[in-house]
């Protein structure tokens, strides 16, 4: 009898599996031709392969505009370098390219994701990306051709299969590189350092996240030492000049800016928050940090990255729509931890598009919003806020070490 039941559970994982790769298959095929059919662009992916043309030619990368937009360089010169590979396809092909790709990274994501909070199933991955690929900042990824999904995903993968305590070979690549292509992601090297920290107070020993944190310090620094090689005019522009000038990237008030800095300019109803930007920024950063810490350090790891990736998408001058896809995880984690409500809210959120439905444009509309549109063009922070408010109790995965358990561990290590 027992091996009739196991055999009819088998029989049913088998079948399980071919029908979520139906669903997704379906999905991401529909989600292609409804891109096709609005006509998308990927201007942004017509941005990087300008820079990858420029630094092949010997232009200068940081007086480029690109496209008909004219959009300016706002990465590092190390990213340019990446995007030379760019120029050997033609424009369609490559469109094509980065549609795949990104589908491809979205499935990856998703696993990377998944296992982050502790839940590995083929058909859950599956499923998860066929219903992930028409929630806003993924939809927006795609349609700009972004890396949004590449960087996130060398995040994941770095810090999953790093977790507290292992001695990696090469921990802290994923997110060195990460860094060094685009800065946000640096971030997550500031928490590994600011853990081991206080774990050394406290127990005498932070080396695990310490030597996490080196290795993507030797990993950024690696990256950006090459590119100054290469690229030495480049490399003392952007890191003398352009890194401090947010304005290249765009309007500060634009709606599609879910930072606090979009947030507060539009409450302010001006360009400049100046000086209350740089407070409030830096009070988020301080209370993002330490709630990633005390769920480090606590054994919650997912509950941790999804706290800084948060709060660096908060804090950064501007975070546009589509850099929201760590949304993914924080469902999940939401899900998976119980919190049933939460997780659907965030849904809601992230697939309702609302930053698109108030008034913006070459106008400047967002300078003259209502309560109503405020509340509308602030809902990824204001979710990003409520999450932080929950991760300050979060729960461990069964078996995970916390509190002394976990110092102790880290004292064997």
């Amino acid at each position: 009898m027992s091996a009739f039941v196991t055999l009819t559970a088998f029989s049913g994982a088998r079948c399980r599996v071919p029908v979520a790769a139906g669903a997704c298959l379906v999905s991401f095929t529909a989600f292609w031709l409804a891109q096709r059919a609005a006509h998308v662009s990927m201007i942004d992916l017509m941005v990087y392969r300008a820079e990858g043309a420029t630094v092949l030619a010997g232009g200068d990368l940081y007086a480029l505009r690109a496209t008909t937009a004219h959009l300016s360089t706002t990465y590092p010169p190390f990213a340019a370098l990446l995007f030379t590979a760019l120029t050997l396809p033609g424009a369609a092909v490559l469109r094509t390219l980065a549609t795949a790709g990104n589908l491809v990274l979205l499935l990856v994501f998703v696993r990377l994701s998944l296992r982050l909070a502790g839940h590995t199933r083929v058909e859950t991955v599956l499923w998860v990306a066929a219903a992930a690929v028409w929630c806003e900042p993924v939809w927006t990824t795609v349609r700009y051709g972004q890396v949004n999904l590449l960087l996130a995903t060398a995040v994941l993968w770095d810090l999953t299969r790093h977790p507290a305590g292992s001695r990696g070979r090469w921990a802290g690549a994923g997110l060195g590189v990460a860094a060094a292509v685009k800065l946000t992601p640096a971030l997550f090297p500031v928490f590994l350092l600011t853990a081991g920290a206080v774990a050394r107070l406290r127990s005498g020993d932070g080396g695990p996240w310490l030597r996490h944190a080196r290795g993507a310090a030797v990993a950024f620094a690696g990256a950006t030492l090459l590119a100054a090689a290469v690229l030495p005019y480049d490399s003392w522009r952007f890191w003398t000049d352009a890194v401090f000038r947010s304005d290249r990237v765009g309007r500060p008030e634009d709606t599609a800016n879910q930072a606090l800095r979009g947030v507060l300019a539009r409450l302010l109803h001006t360009p400049d928050p100046g000086a209350v930007w740089t407070v409030v920024a830096a009070v988020v950063t301080a209370v993002g940090l330490a709630v990633a810490v005390r769920a480090e350090l606590r054994g919650a790891r997912a509950w941790a990255v999804c706290a800084c990736a948060v709060t660096a998408l908060l804090v950064s001058p501007v975070s546009w729509t589509h850099h929201w896809v760590w949304c993914v995880p924080l469902v999940l984690l939401l899900w998976t931890r119980g919190h049933r409500a939460a997780a659907l809210g965030t849904v809601l959120v992230f697939c309702s598009y609302a930053p698109w439905w108030v008034p913006h444009g070459p106008a400047r509309p967002e300078l003259h919003q209502n309560g109503a549109q405020m509340a509308l063009s602030a809902v990824y922070a204001g979710a990003a806020a409520l999450f932080l408010a929950l991760a300050r109790t979060p729960t461990s995965l069964p078996g995970q070490p916390r509190g002394p358990a976990l110092r102790q561990a880290v004292t064997k290590e």
